[in-house]
């Protein structure tokens, strides 16, 4: 097995979205997640909550001790990573544990080329991404 094997087994799983679709998604009350560590978030997603990916499973899990607030039955995740790899493989992760979980098609780098709005980071960790009025880059 090779990562590219690991990678196509655990997208296999689920359904990716683009940068549009997991904007869209958002209005409907999904998370996007961001698990990128602070030296990689220079830019971030208005709205996002910041969980970096070692934490990941036990805070999106609601019978988690170690839950976030927002990890309740139900919930739509979407993780988010630099450009769609790490996420794949968290999302997959993520899904093992039941949960409605996704990621965005060439991370933060695809959100940026579609011209959706950033803010300067980096968030402090299990915190949401403040709203481009407070600091916005776009």
């Amino acid at each position: 097995m090779t990562i590219d094997h690991l990678l196509a087994d655990a997208r296999s799983t689920y359904q990716r979205v683009t940068p549009v679709e997991a904007h869209r998604q958002t209005s409907d009350g999904a998370v996007i997640v961001d698990i990128r560590p602070a030296w990689q978030r220079t830019e971030e997603i208005p709205g996002s909550l910041v969980i970096e990916r070692n934490h990941l499973e036990w805070r999106l899990d609601p019978a988690s001790s170690a839950r976030v607030e927002q990890a309740t039955v139900g919930q739509r995740w979407i993780i988010l990573c630099q450009e769609g790899y790490a996420s794949s493989l968290a999302a997959a992760s993520v899904r093992r544990l039941g949960l409605d979980v996704t990621d965005i098609i060439g991370g933060i780098d695809a959100w940026r080329e579609a011209g959706l709005d950033l803010v300067i980071g980096p968030t402090d960790v299990e915190r949401f991404v403040p709203a481009e009025s407070e600091g916005g880059t776009s």
